[in-house]
């Protein structure tokens, strides 16, 4: 979790969340609020900006040029910067913290250096808190832009000089290649968007690829295997299935000691928010 005066999340309802990161209170569109109702009608009247969306996947803030070009909040070791975007996107989500805080306990655990791959890894949220644990990690994302981030995020976590390779390139490409190059890891974190594209035309389709992708990862840590950890936060994804995909890909059986359960954030009046589904192995 995250510390009360870095995140919380104040309220939520009507498919509207009221969120604080730092100094700043933030009301964003949030699909799994939509049958909720608001519990603090009082706490909405006081937010910085509202985001609300425009056409397709992008909006707009209102009111403009409230918000600072950057801010940062931190996580334990951790700072990430964070940046309202035309996505409603801050660079960070939350509901992450619980993995990250696993991640460490794995390290922790191991009787050995370990090597990490990070797929679709966005802004660096379990990259840095593998390199803060002491572990060795590729970091892979499609994105040029979202891969600088995450550096700046090492940079301001003074983790820039930790064993970290960045990498840019389409997830499930870099994966494959690996494989062949006979590359090896002790460990996969994966956080696959429903739909994405690499930067060479390719495509991903999460109903499509994943079990090919595990398959791969699965032989990626054939005999070496400290942990693994799959996040979904697409339609239809619910912690069995989940369960059993990473189970039946990485291990052959559905009885492999993996576990999968919903990611929520916490409410500061008790409530979860729901945010996708996580599958940890072992558990």
């Amino acid at each position: 979790m995250f510390d009360a005066d870095q995140y919380q999340l104040l309220d939520f309802g009507g498919g509207r969340k009221l969120e604080r990161f730092g100094a700043y209170l933030l009301d964003r569109y949030s699909p799994p609020a939509e049958d909720a109702r608001k519990s603090n009608a009082a706490a909405w009247k006081d937010l910085h900006a509202r985001y609300e969306r425009t056409q397709g996947d992008e909006g707009r803030w209102k009111p403009a040029g409230v918000l600072p070009a950057t801010w940062t909040i931190s996580h334990g070791k951790c700072v990430f910067e964070l940046q309202a975007t035309p996505f409603g996107h801050l660079g960070v989500f939350p509901e992450q913290a619980a993995n990250w805080d696993w991640i460490a306990k794995q390290i922790a655990r191991a009787s050995r250096p370990l090597r990490v791959l990070n797929l679709f890894a966005y802004t660096g949220g379990s990259t840095l808190a593998t390199a803060a644990s002491g572990a060795e990690v590729v970091h892979v994302d499609s994105a040029k832009n979202t891969v600088a981030w995450a550096r700046r995020n090492a940079e301001l976590s003074g983790l820039a000089e930790k064993p970290i390779r960045w990498i840019a390139e389409d997830a499930k490409r870099f994966a494959e290649r690996e494989l062949r190059r006979g590359n090896r890891y002790d460990a996969v974190i994966l956080d696959p968007p429903s739909y994405g594209h690499g930067p060479k035309g390719e495509t991903w389709k999460i109903t499509r690829d994943l079990h090919s992708l595990l398959t791969t990862c699965a032989a990626l840590t054939e005999g070496q295997r400290a942990f693994m950890l799959l996040t979904c936060h697409s339609p239809g994804f619910e912690p069995p299935e989940v369960e059993a995909m990473l189970a039946d890909a990485v291990f052959g059986t559905c009885q492999a000691g993996a576990t999968a359960q919903p990611l929520t954030v916490g409410c500061v009046d008790g409530r979860q928010l729901p945010s996708g589904v996580v599958a940890r192995w072992p558990r």
